[in-house]
């Protein structure tokens, strides 16, 4: 078994977690009625909502 084949089950299972990721994804924006924000501002976003600090308060 070459390496190419040794990454191959790795490699199906990420590109899966991605396509399912982005369809989960979908369903929430759809049912939230706006998209879900990105990048750095999903990150605040995600912070916030388990306790209602934002990751800046959390440090302190």
């Amino acid at each position: 078994m070459n390496q190419d084949q040794s990454h191959q089950p790795g490699k199906k299972s990420a590109q899966a977690l991605h396509r399912e990721t982005k369809m989960e994804e979908r369903k929430v924006e759809t049912a939230k009625g706006s998209p879900l924000a990105k990048g750095a501002k999903r990150v605040e976003e995600r912070a916030k909502s388990s306790d209602g600090k934002s990751a800046g308060e959390k440090q302190h």
